[in-house]
């Protein structure tokens, strides 16, 4: 029996086999394209539709309907908007500054918007964190109507539907884009009284912004993304110690209260290598990792499925560093069948590409990768020996 997209992720993220492989493309800007990446597929497909973003600091596309439902997406988003007070106010040379106050540019050339100045670099004391004007929850989403598209979306679509708002979903990371990540990794070492400081401003405008959110759309979303990189390519930003002391308790707090306020599981974003920490986003709360990130440090998939694959599920892996972009078409494929192979035995695994498609990625292997999950990805899973 064939099943629908949302029964389909719904049993893997449970760790039960589904008829296939659920394909999570689109469902966030981390899991969709760059704008030049998504303007090529979109020639190369023939499809002529204007390019709307999910993000205009890192040029995420947002994916059309007709492509998702070309390469097979078994989810569809619901999006909490910014409110008009949190529009950007437009610079000279290509420069704009958000509602928190930080300034991006884009070099001339540039696919991304590089943060240029920080509000918060100058500060000296926590009286001066406290003095910041912190953004009001209430003010940053426009909540209206979520509701009613949120009930309309679970009534009208097969698919599972991933929650995502354009309040605050980061604690760790958002802190270092106010203070400048140098000044923060000196506050975590030398000045933990500093980083408490704006840890805790940080948390409680994150778990503010999200609250609003999920009492309009927490019991029709199955999925709420949440974003916080911890990783790099040789490993942790941080030691492993340091995040248990200093950020592990402010997430802790963060994802216990989405986990009383809907039954969505939560998936993360972080990037790099996270291989260190991920027994302690078990232990907060983290039901999805994204993107997986293979190519980095102590992130080979097998070992990852062996060591937490019956407590995490897996969304990504397909790695965007060399094969999508380098590697030939009978190259992709391999890649997308090894990773089924590793990743998806027994459930657990929603097959993503390693964060947002890059514009070096030619179009034909973007095709490839889909194409061969849907023809590769069925249960039972076939383990080539």
């Amino acid at each position: 029996m064939t099943l629908t997209s949302r029964e389909r992720v719904l049993l893997a993220i449970n760790h039960k086999e589904p008829d296939r492989v659920p394909i999570f493309f689109g469902g966030d800007g981390s899991t969709a394209m760059l704008v030049p990446a998504y303007d090529k597929l979109k020639r190369h497909l023939g499809i002529e539709l204007e390019t709307q973003l999910f993000d205009r600091a890192f040029q995420y596309a947002r994916i059309d309907e007709e492509v998702l439902v070309r390469f097979g997406s078994d989810v569809r988003t619901l999006v909490g908007p910014a409110s008009s007070h949190c529009a950007a106010v437009d610079g000279p040379n290509d420069t704009f500054k958000d509602c928190w106050g930080v300034t991006w540019q884009r070099p001339p050339g540039g696919y991304y918007y590089d943060m240029v100045s920080q509000p918060l670099k100058d500060a000296r004391t926590p009286d001066d964190i406290d003095r910041y004007s912190w953004p009001n929850p209430e003010m940053m989403l426009n909540v209206s109507g979520v509701a009613e598209r949120a009930r309309s979306l679970r009534q009208e679509s097969s698919h599972a539907i991933v929650g995502i708002h354009e309040g605050l979903s980061s604690v760790f990371e958002a802190a270092w884009y106010l203070r400048g990540l140098p000044k923060f990794m000196m506050d975590l070492a030398g000045d933990p009284e500093m980083a408490h400081a704006i840890l805790r401003h940080m948390t409680d405008v994150a778990k503010g912004s999200t609250a609003l959110f999920l009492k309009e759309a927490g019991q029709y979303i199955d999925i709420i993304r949440v974003g916080d990189d911890l990783g790099i390519q040789s490993g942790t930003i941080i030691s492993p110690a340091m995040f248990r002391e200093m950020i592990k308790p402010y997430l802790a707090e963060y994802y216990d209260m989405i986990h009383n306020m809907t039954d969505a599981k939560l998936m993360l974003h972080s990037c790099g290598s996270v291989s260190p920490i991920i027994e302690d986003l078990i232990e907060i709360g983290v039901d999805i990792l994204n993107p997986v990130q293979v190519s980095a440090k102590n992130m080979e998939p097998a070992d990852l499925k062996a060591r937490f694959g019956d407590r995490l599920c897996f969304c990504g892996g397909i790695d965007t560093q060399q094969v999508l972009p380098f590697g030939t078409q009978e190259e992709v494929q391999e890649e997308v069948q090894r990773l089924i192979q590793e990743l998806a035995p027994g459930g657990g695994y929603l097959l993503a590409a390693v964060h947002s498609i890059q514009p070096d990625v030619p179009p034909e292997n973007v095709c490839t990768m889909f194409e061969t999950a849907l023809a590769h990805g069925s249960y039972p899973i076939t383990i080539d020996n």
